[in-house]
C-alpha cells in the first residue's frame, strides 16, 4: 500500500473514530475506568453542605475559621490495546473484514483515552509478539497506532492468546486498562488470563462474522485455513461435517465467555455487520 493511500485511510478512520470518542465515548470511558485513588489538591473555606470529616483542624485553628481539605481523583491511567493480527482476522462476508472493524474499535478506544489525558500503547500479536508500541500520550502517537493497525504485515498467521497475555504481564508492571481484541477462535489461555486479570482491568472484545457461525450446504468445496494457509476439500452437504463445525465454533465462544467471567474480566461481542458503538456504550454504562 502506498504512503498516500495509507495516510488517506488513517485520516478517514481518524475523522470517524475521533467524532465517536469526542461526543460519545469520552464521558463514558472516564466514569467507567477510575483513577488510582484520591490525591490531596488544596484547602478552602468551609461551605454549607461540606462533609465535616474533611475539615483540616490545623488550618482551622490557625485562621480561627473552618477550612476543609479538597481531594481530586488521580486520573492518569494507561490503556493497552492488544490486537490479534492473525490470518483469521482477514475474514469478511458482508461489507467489512473483521480487521477493519478491529481497527475502528481500537482507534475509538485510543482517542477516548487521549481525551482523558491517559497513555495508550499497542501489542500486535499472532502466535508471537509482532509489534509492541510502549504507552505514550498525544494525538500523533494515536495516529501512529492507527497507521500500524492498517499497514502492518504480520510474520505469522497463527494465534496464541496465552503467549500474548504472558508478554503483557512481563512488560506492564503497573495496573493498566487492557482491551484484548480478537475473534477468540482458540483455547488454552485460562492460566495467563487469570494472572493478567488479577493485575489489570481487562476486557475481551470478540469481533466476529455471522458466516463463521455455521457452514452452509454448498456441496464439495475447496476451503482455505486462513491461519495455516492449507487448502482442503470439504463435503458441506454432510450434516455431520456441518454439525462438527458448529460444535467447534460454539465451544470456542463458550470458552471465551466462561474463562473471562471466571477471571473477573469483562466481555463484549461485536458482529461486523452490527454497530460496535452500541455494544461498547452498553458495556461502559453497565460498569458504572
Amino acid at each position: 500500500m502506498e504512503t498516500k493511500e495509507i495516510l488517506k485511510k488513517v485520516r478517514k478512520i481518524e475523522i470517524k473514530t475521533r467524532r465517536l470518542s469526542d461526543h460519545i465515548f469520552s464521558g463514558e470511558y472516564h466514569t467507567s475506568f477510575k483513577g488510582r485513588g484520591m490525591t490531596f489538591s488544596e484547602v478552602r473555606q468551609y461551605q454549607y453542605g461540606d462533609d465535616v470529616r474533611a475539615i483540616d483542624w490545623n488550618v482551622t485553628a490557625r485562621y480561627n475559621e473552618p477550612y476543609v481539605k479538597v481531594f481530586e481523583e488521580e486520573r492518569e491511567l494507561t490503556m493497552m490495546l492488544m490486537v490479534d493480527c492473525s490470518g483469521s482476522e482477514s475474514f469478511g462476508s458482508v461489507n467489512h473484514f473483521k480487521n477493519e472493524i478491529v481497527t475502528e474499535i481500537a482507534a475509538t478506544l485510543a482517542f477516548s483515552s487521549t481525551q482523558n489525558n491517559d497513555k495508550v500503547g499497542l501489542i500486535l500479536f499472532s502466535d508471537e509478539i509482532e509489534l509492541f508500541i510502549p504507552p505514550k500520550k498525544g494525538k500523533s502517537h494515536v495516529l501512529r497506532i492507527i497507521r500500524e493497525l492498517i499497514e502492518f504485515k504480520p510474520k505469522s498467521k497463527k494465534t496464541d492468546l496465552a503467549q500474548a497475555l504472558k508478554f503483557l504481564s512481563s512488560v506492564m508492571k503497573k495496573k493498566a486498562i487492557v482491551f484484548l481484541i480478537s475473534d477468540f477462535m482458540v483455547k488454552e489461555y485460562e492460566h495467563t488470563l487469570k494472572i493478567a486479570s488479577k493485575k489489570h482491568d481487562l476486557t475481551g472484545i470478540r469481533v466476529y462474522d455471522r458466516r463463521e457461525q455455521s457452514i452452509p450446504n454448498l456441496g464439495i468445496v475447496n476451503m482455505l485455513d486462513a491461519e495455516t494457509g492449507d487448502t482442503f476439500l470439504v463435503d458441506t452437504s454432510s450434516k455431520q461435517v456441518r454439525l462438527n463445525y458448529e460444535k467447534y465454533y460454539k465451544e470456542n465462544v463458550k470458552y471465551f465467555t466462561e474463562m473471562f467471567s471466571k477471571c473477573g474480566a469483562g466481555t463484549v461481542s461485536a458482529r461486523v455487520d452490527e454497530s460496535y458503538v452500541t455494544k461498547l456504550l452498553g458495556y461502559f454504562k453497565a460498569r458504572n
